[in-house]
Parts: C-alpha cells; sequence; structure tokens
C-alpha cells in the first residue's frame, strides 16, 4: 500500500514522519514546496509537483490542511491523476457538509472517501497517539486501518461520511468549555492571591485535573 500526503503544517509532519517509519510513505505534497522538500529529504520519498502526480503515483492520499476551502482545492487539484479505486482520507477539521461534498465528487470518479479528523495535538502527532474519528464505509476503514495505527492509538468507526466531523464538533465543544472553565478558575485563584504553582500542583492531581 503506498500513501501521499498532503499538507505538512506543525501535525501533518509529524503524522507523515509516522507513515513513514510504517514504511507506507511514497511521497509528499505541501502549498509551501521548501517545507516539502527538507521533510522528504530527511525521510527519504518523492516530492511531486502537482497533487494530481501525487495522486496518479498512491493507493491512499492523507491530508492534513486547515479549512474547508483547503481541503475542497486539494480534491480539486487531486482529481485528474486519481485512479479508480483509491481512497482519500481527510484528517482536517471540517464541516459535514464538506465531507459529503468531497464525498459525492470523489465517488464520480471511482474514489472513496473518509472524514477522519484527529484529536491530540501537536503532541499526539508526533507520538503517533491521536484518538481518530471516523466517517466512511467500514470497509474502506479496515483497508486503510494499518496507515491509521501509524497515526493513532484509538481509531473508532464513527459511521458514514459526515460522521467523523460531527463528533470531532463535540470534541471542540468540550474542549472550549474545558478552556473557558480552567481559565476561570485559575483567574479567580490569581484574585484571592494564591500561590499560582501551587494551586495548578493540587488541583492536578483531583478530579479537577484535566490535559489543558
Amino acid at each position: 500500500m503506498k500513501v501521499g500526503f498532503v499538507g505538512l503544517g506543525a501535525m501533518g509532519a509529524s503524522m507523515a514522519r509516522n507513515i513513514a517509519g510504517a514504511g507506507y510513505l511514497d511521497c509528499v505534497w505541501n502549498r509551501t514546496s521548501m517545507r516539502a522538500q527538507d521533510l522528504a529529504s530527511d525521510l527519504k520519498v518523492l516530492v511531486v509537483d502537482s497533487l494530481a502526480e501525487l495522486a496518479s503515483r498512491v493507493d491512499v492520499i492523507v491530508c492534513c490542511v486547515s479549512a474547508d476551502r483547503d481541503v475542497i482545492e486539494v480534491v480539486d487539484g487531486l482529481r485528474p491523476g486519481l485512479k479508480a479505486g483509491a481512497i482519500v482520507v481527510d484528517t482536517s477539521t471540517v464541516s459535514s457538509d464538506t465531507a459529503e461534498k468531497v464525498r459525492k465528487v470523489l465517488v464520480e470518479v471511482g474514489v472513496t472517501f473518509l472524514d477522519c479528523p484527529v484529536s491530540g495535538g501537536v503532541e499526539g502527532a508526533r507520538n503517533a497517539s491521536l484518538a481518530m474519528m471516523v466517517g466512511g464505509e467500514a470497509g474502506d476503514l479496515d483497508k486503510v486501518r494499518p496507515v491509521l495505527e501509524a497515526m493513532g492509538k484509538q481509531i473508532v468507526h464513527m459511521g458514514p461520511v459526515g460522521a467523523g466531523q460531527a463528533t470531532k464538533a463535540v470534541n471542540q465543544i468540550m474542549a472550549a468549555g474545558i478552556n473557558q472553565a480552567v481559565s476561570e478558575a485559575l483567574a479567580f485563584g490569581r484574585s484571592q492571591g494564591l500561590p499560582m504553582d501551587k494551586l495548578i500542583k493540587v488541583v492536578s492531581a483531583g478530579a479537577a485535573g484535566n490535559w489543558f
């Protein structure tokens, strides 16, 4: 199974590195070509000149970009080179509607799609410990599971295309609430004149302890 990776940002670069370590990575593409050149040189894989070239070389394409419009632009770029039977795995955080739009575009050329947003941050990407929320056909997930296992520890099939992104939305709502609660609580602690290093140490060891 040959994999091409698109999007080599803070998380994508580490994810691509882990796929390479598992022996699946064939080539990479990034909007900023110098970043792709540096990583490819380190990993001893190919840098392609275009998304279409990447698509023509591989069986699985993993995408990690920033926004809905970026995902759509990547798929448009891949489309001329896509081979029937290929699988596109999008690990970006976008809307369920965008995931369904991409699925419809790809099915027209005989390519299947998994929306597979991830959680765990840069550290999780680096340590291959991401949580992966997958929407799409279970059979397609089974085919690419070895690739996903190179990047994550928790890989869960949530339902049809769009379900992965809906699950990530739940995750984001929770994370935002935790962020706000922790910030408000620490501001209160500071207003009470408490030693913040000791405060954080003791509450982290109890029921209020959390990753954020």
